[in-house]
């Protein structure tokens, strides 16, 4: 294409030209597809994912086969009655008289079966002091925490009738109560509280109420939207809540910032000189462009997590991918529209001393004002730039220094008193049961499939798997059996030695599957024996995540890379992205484990040093960063590439990109850490750490390497940053760049970016 020509070429120009000409029907058209998608989608229904497809291996097995049975496992519930001092035994005739009282109690709700009382079923602890009261709520498992309040206030009654005695009740419906009451509301009141804190700061960019609404009225409908469509892809791929949160999360960050970049470059033209239709279709073709080159790049990112074959990570991904998607679209389309509607109309409601226009200064002085640009980035491109090796090498050695600590990461699933410290009551009676009853509170769960259960041969298989549990130092008992002889189904309930710390009880499973289970349940002909429980599930879900990280990594890294090398047509551009990327990802990481496993400064940010990582937060944080990350690339390395186009020198066209876009940028990742650091403010330790983490790799994206790391390489580089080898100029030309200025000075032959 001439340097001269100025006709619309990609995707992003045609949309957004068709858009601005047919105004009324392209929002007409994205208000329709909204609509449709949420009636649809409500319509259609959610479908979650089934607890039997969480996992695979043992754990999948062990709820197939419980799914297939028909067997609906009830929530057990366990009262703990304990001696307040070492003299109290559970032989005393005031112990006894409490526990027939917990019996009793529990039992007269209604709400309960199948209460047992510790002298029938042996569960006394060892010392004598402790003893548990069990039973199962009754009705769907899935909603007993609704129920399981007048069993509490049995208990607490009881409790009040016996001071000498600690009486407290535990269990999956107890701790779902507690839970729901103390942070059920919790994650709602962040994801609302996102929208007024990006309205906040958006108004503080733009200075006027319309144009600050314009980014989130765009974020939210291509939320709404994705929560529709949601709806209709989980009959294909379950969905589930976790989904649902990161797809808030991730659709308002890219929602947001695409809006952004559109309306500061519109925004800026206008403020050059231009006018409305001629800054609209450069807005379209430059910020357009890079808004389509990064919103690819992190749908590429988001479908990394499709290959875990963790039905969660998979909801996640595909959820992030979708709402991506659909705030790309928006942008280039309806955003267009919206803009050519409102004319100068979008500065409405301004705020007194905010940005004073200086589009208006322009137009009465009749002449086009100087480029606008951040005096705090200029002064800093001018350190940068004069010395960029040494600016080079400090910022990369502080960045390794901060991912220093990111090679001890230890990752595990945080247990229920690392989760959530001592925010909950029952965090403490979790703890004192497993004190008493090491592994009692959360026992690895043996399901075990025959022909006939009933069968002589399985029997003694039974009897000699609860020995061996034992004697073989797995458990210390008592080892419970539950049989459901209709189904040819039973359950072996075995309390692992290790109890609340994981890494004890991980080995004490790996016994039962390894040593016990093989020399006893193995023995039979056509018997299943999966186990599964807490400990194996996260034991399993550790596993199968460890497993997916090379692949997840190749596919993000390798597709990042070939979608960067066709956008810009330069093999250095595609090394440099990748690295500079990677290099943030690894900074946040060592930020991750000094904060939270360490403990270095984790008071500061209300949290507790918990000594591990949630399992799951690296590869989830790889993922969305990477994919993040690439809004500022692009959009930075898009304003360079641009500038150059144009006939400036690569330095001068790397000192015009970054401070062109520092302001757009400070203001998408502002938005950014704040949106997240919300999430940061919450009780559970797991989402303190994403929201940190995020918060953390943005900040530093945001300053450190577009500020100063991709600055110092480009300049070092020079021409070579527009490398690409001969044997690679037959690949598709995706840059589409529109010049609507001429350039002085072409690009060296062989290395003009895919011009």
């Amino acid at each position: 294409m001439g340097n001269a020509d100025t006709r619309v070429r990609g995707i992003a120009a045609r949309a957004g030209g068709w858009s601005a000409r047919h105004r009324w029907a392209a929002v007409g058209i994205w208000v329709l597809f909204v609509v449709l998608a949420m009636g649809l989608g409500s319509a259609a229904g959610r479908v979650d994912v089934k607890e039997s497809d969480q996992l695979k291996g043992e754990t999948h097995t062990a709820a197939k086969i419980i799914e297939d049975a028909g067997i609906k496992e009830p929530a057990g519930e366990t009262v703990l009655i304990q001696g307040r001092d070492t003299g109290t035994k559970a032989t005393d005739a005031d112990f006894r008289s409490a526990v027939s009282a917990v019996v009793d109690a529990v039992g007269a709700t209604g709400k309960v079966t199948d209460v047992t009382s510790p002298y029938d079923t042996k569960t006394i602890s060892k010392d004598g002091r402790s003893a548990l009261v069990q039973f199962d709520m009754r009705g769907d498992s899935e909603t007993a925490g609704d129920r399981v309040a007048p069993v509490l206030d049995a208990v607490a009654k009881v409790q009040k009738e016996h001071d000498g005695l600690r009486i407290e009740e535990i269990g999956g419906a107890s701790m779902k109560k507690q839970y729901d009451d103390a942070f059920g509301d919790d994650f709602q009141k962040a994801e609302l509280s996102a929208v007024p804190v990006a309205l906040g700061i958006l108004l503080i960019a733009f200075g006027a109420l319309v144009a600050a609404l314009l980014p989130v009225a765009l974020a939210v409908t291509a939320i709404m939207a994705t929560m529709g469509l949601m709806g209709l892809v989980s009959h294909l791929m379950p969905m589930s809540d976790t989904a649902n949160s990161v797809m808030l999360l991730v659709g308002l960050a890219v929602g947001v910032d695409y809006c952004l970049f559109y309306l500061r470059r519109e925004r800026e033209e206008r403020e050059a000189g231009r006018d409305a239709g001629t800054a609209l279709r450069i807005a379209a073709a430059t910020s357009g462009r890079a808004i389509i080159v990064s919103g690819v790049t992190v749908c590429v990112a988001m479908a990394g997590m499709l290959f875990t074959g963790l039905a969660e990570f998979e909801a996640m991904g595909l959820a992030s991918l979708m709402v991506v998607a659909v705030a790309m679209v928006g942008s280039v389309t309806v955003l267009p529209a919206l803009l050519s509607l409102l004319g100068d109309r979008v500065e409405k409601g301004r705020v007194p001393f905010l940005h004073r226009s200086k589009r208006r200064a322009a137009n009465r002085s009749g002449r086009r004002p100087a480029a606008e640009g951040s005096r705090f980035w200029s002064a800093v491109l001018r350190v940068v730039l004069a010395k960029p090796a040494v600016s080079l090498v400090v910022a990369t050695g502080a960045l390794l220094a901060i991912a220093a600590p990111a090679l001890g990461m230890k990752t595990q699933q945080l247990t229920l008193d690392k989760e959530f410290g001592n925010s909950l009551a029952i965090v403490g009676t979790y703890n004192r049961v497993n004190e008493a009853f090491p592994g009692g509170s959360e026992p690895a769960e043996v399901v075990v499939k025959a022909r006939d259960i009933n069968a002589p041969e399985v029997k003694a298989a039974l009897a000699d798997f609860r020995s061996a549990a034992v004697t073989s130092g797995a458990s210390r008992g008592p080892v419970d059996v539950k049989v459901h002889a209709e189904d040819n189904v039973a359950f072996v309930f075995v309390p692992l030695v290790g109890g609340s710390d994981q890494a004890k009880a991980e080995k004490s499973l790996e016994l039962l599957r390894d040593t016990v289970r093989p020399r006893t349940l193995g023995k039979v002909d056509g018997l299943q024996a999966p186990i599964t429980g807490q400990v194996a599930g996260s034991h399993d879900f550790n596993d199968q995540l460890i497993g997916s990280v090379t692949p997840v990594f190749a596919f993000v890294v390798v597709f990042a890379f070939v979608l960067m090398l066709l956008s810009f047509r330069s093999l250095t551009i595609a090394v440099t992205s990748i690295l500079l990327n990677l290099l943030s990802v690894a900074a946040a990481y060592g930020i991750l484990v000094a904060v939270f496993q360490h403990g270095w400064g984790a008071s500061l940010v209300g949290a507790a040093g918990v000594g591990a990582i949630v399992t799951w937060l690296p590869l989830f944080l790889f993922v969305i960063l990477f994919g993040l990350s690439m809004d500022y690339h692009v959009f930075v390395v898009s304003r360079i590439r641009e500038a150059r186009l144009r006939g400036r020198s690569t330095k001068d066209a790397i000192r015009h990109g970054v401070v062109t876009t520092a302001g757009v940028v400070t203001s998408a990742a502002v938005i950014m850490v704040a949106v997240f650091a919300i999430f940061g403010t919450l009780s559970m330790q797991s989402m303190k750490q994403m929201g940190v983490g995020l918060a953390a790799a943005v900040l530093i994206d945001a300053t450190i390497i577009r500020g100063v790391l991709l600055p110092a390489v480009m300049a070092l580089l020079g021409e070579r940053n527009w490398y690409l080898p001969k044997w690679l100029n037959r690949m598709p030309d995706l840059t589409h760049d529109e010049s609507p200025d001429p350039v002085a000075t072409p690009l060296p032959q062989g290395e003009r970016a895919g011009v």
